[in-house]
């Protein structure tokens, strides 16, 4: 069943996606646009690197309704982190420290999240009712986030299909990490508690590009209400990848749309290599009941190491103690993802469970680099009572993190006779991924009893809906239809001006492409000038619109007219220039042509661009460059006549 190879990224098809069973939804959280934090009155938006104190927690998992640990809080348990907060008074207060119960919830940040739920069709809670999320990675002082679902069953259009929107939830984001070595893990503050939403998709992408394109379409939607954050940080995409076979892997964080489709390849690719290794170990006759590892401390083997790593262990008194995988031969050299191996998905799981952070942390008997001598290896073999079909697993560092590193080896081992166990994985620049946490369930959701429920109304609902933007996908498609050119339909479908645009061709009859380049193109081109554009509002704008649908402004001069407003400082009616007359630009053509004739040039054609320089210097405003060209025919001598 496994037998297809996956090719390079490049040359991978629909049709070899569709034969791994490729499967992708997505989870992304946008920053809302708010003065204020989701549960406290603190400044939202003040990002700093000064701290004024610091403050040291330490995680313990809680029951939740059910009476049971959810897995994900065991797993960071067992890594038992010292988390320090920094902390900058101008930032966070008592709330998100917990020693301050909640306020309650921010409105602005609730109404953005209902109007953006309803851009996404869906159906609006008539009761909002706050959980507590646990979070024992220590991205939350607390150990566990508010949040709150509000919207359900909405959907997006995507290409013959719509996209299924499962749920909508309110939430407070998390701090920002700043190191996380050993046992330590340091967080900034200044993001926490601000307000995000998260929207969640079906997993109905079947290819990398869909889920990269159905993610721009949720990305477009909520900028095109100008009420959410931008910036690095601010969007951030969780993307679940499966394969025929596999489970649901969740790629964490991953902060660029463009990243998409190289990470769920690899994904996809990792899922399904660790199948193939399975069957690779059932055809070999082992199982998760036939499953056999040992482990033995072997410092004394290690006196005086070679390999730097070994050195280094052996100096600061380290443990260094071998695990045997009996069968495994040759399988640590599995590849699962681009230039990855079965070898680094035991290598992440002693990274951060047993907080071995420094790379290396295991070396092993299948590895043909250069780490230990030969006779070496024998020794250790020989004591391990491994033979020729096993492969020996060596890991050092004190005496109880070297102990849960065996133990974390050998669960991974164990669980490639399963297939693809259940993560929460990490996304990397390269495109591929690795470990960070067990993947969390149900269990780790409980009642807020800090926070009453809330009540959605129909009044408020319709006061929001009243002031929401077209739907971006129905602005693009009629867009499209107008012939506006490609590069400025995305602009506009997102910008703020997209109504102003709508007026100025439905009700002013300008010409679509032209009111796009006015409101798209004209303020890029002028703030690449240096000009701070912001003085070009929507009324100014507008006022720019109406002058040149009234003919008030050739359109030749808008540009012009918009440099000369930034360099007053405001709108006046100076940007009006007087019309030449007919007269008055044939006298100008004529003046012209007299000086262009007493200056020699190689290529007499040269000269009809010349004239047309000099005179849109001296008429550019007040006529036509098109009708200036069209009184003024050219052949191969140069000008002939003036019409």
């Amino acid at each position: 069943m496994y037998d297809f190879i996956f090719k390079p990224f490049s040359e991978m098809t629909n049709e070899d996606y569709q034969k791994v069973g490729f499967k992708s939804g997505l989870e992304i959280h946008q920053q809302l646009l708010t003065g204020k934090k989701l549960f406290c009155r603190c400044p939202a938006g003040h990002y700093s690197k000064d701290f004024d104190a610091e403050i040291l927690r330490h995680m313990r998992p809680t029951l939740s309704e059910m009476g049971v640990y959810d897995g994900t809080a065991l797993m960071e348990f067992k890594t038992k982190k010292d988390i320090v907060y920094r902390i900058n008074r101008n930032t966070v207060c008592t709330y998100e420290m917990d020693d301050t119960p909640p306020f309650l919830m921010n409105d602005d940040a609730l109404d953005i999240a209902l109007g953006i739920g309803m851009l996404f069709n869906c159906n609006i809670v008539d009761e909002l009712h706050i959980a507590r999320k646990q979070y024992l990675d220590g991205s939350i002082p607390t150990g566990f986030q508010r949040t709150a679902i509000y919207a359900l069953d909405g959907w997006i259009p995507y290409k013959d299909k719509k996209v299924k929107i499962v749920q909508m939830s309110i939430e407070e984001d998390s701090c920002r990490e700043v190191s996380d070595i050993g046992h330590n893990r340091v967080y900034k503050t200044d993001r926490l508690g601000m307000p995000l939403i998260e929207t969640v998709t079906e997993p109905a992408m079947k290819t990398p590009d869909e889920v990269a394109e159905v993610a721009w379409i949720c990305s477009n939607t909520v900028r095109s209400t100008h009420q959410v954050r931008r910036g690095l940080g601010a969007a951030r995409e969780d993307v679940n990848v499966s394969v025929t076979g596999g489970t649901r892997i969740e790629i964490k964080g991953v902060p660029k749309i463009s990243l998409i489709p190289i990470l769920t390849y690899n994904e996809a690719m990792r899922q399904w290599n660790l199948l193939r290794l399975r069957e690779e170990l059932n055809r070999r006759g082992i199982t998760s009941e036939t499953f056999k590892a040992e482990s033995f401390d072997i410092t004394k083997f290690m006196k005086k190491p070679h390999y730097a790593p070994l050195k280094s262990a052996v100096e600061k008194g380290f443990r260094i103690k071998s695990v045997v995988l009996k069968g495994f031969v040759g399988l640590l050299r599995w590849q699962t993802q681009t230039d990855n191996y079965f070898s680094n998905e035991v290598s992440d799981r002693v990274r951060v469970i047993a907080c071995l952070t420094t790379i290396p942390n295991i070396i092993h008997s299948d590895s043909k680099g250069d780490n230990i001598p030969s006779s070496d290896w024998t020794a250790i073999r020989k004591f391990s009572n491994a033979d020729d079909n096993d492969t020996v697993v060596i890991v050092w560092g004190n005496e109880e993190d070297s102990k849960t590193a065996v133990n974390e080896i050998i669960i991974r081992a164990k669980e490639a006779t399963i297939g693809v166990p259940s993560e929460t994985r990490q996304g990397s620049r390269d495109g591929t991924n690795g470990f960070e946490r067990i993947l969390p369930g149900a269990d780790r959701m409980y009642p807020d009893t800090d926070l009453p429920p809330m009540q959605i109304t129909q009044q408020r609902l319709d006061n929001i809906k009243a002031g929401l933007p077209e739907k971006y996908w129905l602005r693009h498609s009629w867009y499209k239809e107008l012939g506006i050119p490609e590069d400025t339909i995305q602009e506009l479908s997102i910008s703020k001006y997209a109504s102003l645009f709508k007026k100025a061709v439905n009700e002013w009859h300008v010409n679509p492409t032209a009111a796009a380049v006015i409101l798209i193109q004209y303020p890029k081109r002028l703030k690449k000038k240096g000009f701070n554009i912001g003085i070009l509002d929507e009324e100014i704008l507008s006022n720019i619109l109406k002058l040149f649908a009234d003919g008030k402004i050739p359109r030749d001069a808008v540009l012009s007219a918009m440099e000369k407003i930034l360099v007053n400082g405001f709108f006046s009616d100076d940007i009006i220039s007087t019309p030449a007359s007919v007269d008055e630009v044939k006298k100008e053509i004529l003046n012209s042509i007299e000086i262009l004739n007493n200056i020699s040039l190689r290529n007499e054609m040269n000269k009809g661009i010349i004239l047309m320089s000099i005179l849109m210097k001296k008429l550019r405003g007040r006529f036509p460059a098109s009708l200036v060209a069209e009184r003024i025919a050219f052949n191969k001598k140069g000008i002939s006549n003036v019409g």
